[in-house]
């Protein structure tokens, strides 16, 4: 059986520049809507320039086909506010959207907002959110729903939202509490990058980065050239290590080094505070070969770290189309 086309989020490598936030998103969501990209990937949290509900209006309203993938914390929001958006970006655009359903923030984002739930319960509450939202924008009569952190009583969405424009609900933790809410929730189970590659694939949503030339050697001198080692941005790393009940973020930070492996994988952009996932570094076919193992293997869905420049974009471009599934 042939596996299905690659769905394709890239995001925008971090960005610590507020003046360059809302210019780089666009021109990285435009560069996708132009070249057949699923949406684009908003991040949440108390340090995010713009809240990502009104990046995505402003991209929709600036793009032709894209679907936003927007990060939501229950922390944030009420599941009845964000079924009203989805809804309401239905009725302006007629798209959809895809939504990334997180807990995690700082520590001290969380005290500050005097949430004080185990990193446990804030998947039990984030499962709620997720079993809530999806009644409320798919039932045709009143919600009742009776949980530990969410109630509704005779709640009701209006206009009831078009079956082809439902949200697909996306969950990237990698703690055991997360993978057991992916799985009664039914939501597209996400993983990072593993260092083996081949064997290391078990989610059919996976996230990393692509570094591409025409030659390998040529891909690895220019990923280097690109992101740097640097002592302080290590430092800056180790100190938000210290904030953070993050299980993915401990398990790429734990044991690992900054080396870029014969195979491709390569963890020094996020090492240096550069990138939040690893990268794949290697020619335009080698990387399509991954791609599409990957792909025979269950993956349908990348959240892709990208830099926002117009080379690299075209280069990740022809690495995709070197796989033959995008």
């Amino acid at each position: 059986m042939t596996p299905s086309r690659l769905r394709v989020f890239p995001a925008i490598s971090r960005n610590r520049d507020p003046q360059k936030y809302v210019g780089e998103l666009m021109r990285v969501a435009q560069f996708a809507d132009r070249n057949g990209f699923e949406g684009i990937l908003l991040f949440e949290g108390n340090d995010v320039f713009v809240e990502p509900w009104a990046m995505a209006q402003h991209i929709m309203a600036e793009t032709t086909r894209c679907s936003p993938l927007i990060a939501v914390n229950p922390v944030y929001m009420h599941p009845f506010t964000a079924a009203k958006l989805v809804s309401s970006f239905a009725q302006l655009y007629g798209r959809k959207v895809y939504l990334n359903m997180i807990t995690g923030t700082a520590v001290s984002d969380l005290q500050g907002l005097g949430d004080d739930q185990s990193h446990a319960d804030r998947y039990v509450r984030l499962g709620e959110f997720v079993a809530l939202m999806r009644q409320l924008l798919a039932s045709p009569r009143p919600v009742n729903f009776e949980g530990r952190f969410y109630r509704a009583s005779n709640l009701q969405l209006r206009p009831r939202l078009p079956a082809e424009l439902m949200p697909e609900f996306l969950i990237a933790g990698q703690s055991e509490a997360a993978q057991r809410v992916a799985k009664e929730t039914g939501c597209i189970k996400m993983q990072m990058l593993p260092p083996d590659l081949d064997r290391g694939l078990d989610a059919p949503g996976m996230n990393f980065g692509i570094f591409a030339r025409e030659g390998r050697d040529e891909a690895r001198q220019a990923a280097k050239t690109r992101f740097r080692d640097n002592p302080d941005d290590r430092e800056l790393l180790a100190l938000t290590m210290e904030n953070t009940d993050s299980v993915w973020k401990r398990h790429l930070y734990d044991g690992q080094s900054g080396e870029l492996q014969d195979n491709g994988y390569w963890l020094l952009p996020f090492l240096t505070f550069q990138a939040d996932c690893p990268y794949l570094v290697g020619s335009y076919s080698e990387v399509g070969a991954k791609l599409k193992d990957f792909a025979a293997k269950g993956l349908s869905t990348i959240m892709l770290d990208m830099v926002a420049d117009e080379a690299e974009m075209q280069h990740v471009c022809k690495a995709l189309a070197a796989s033959g599934m995008f």
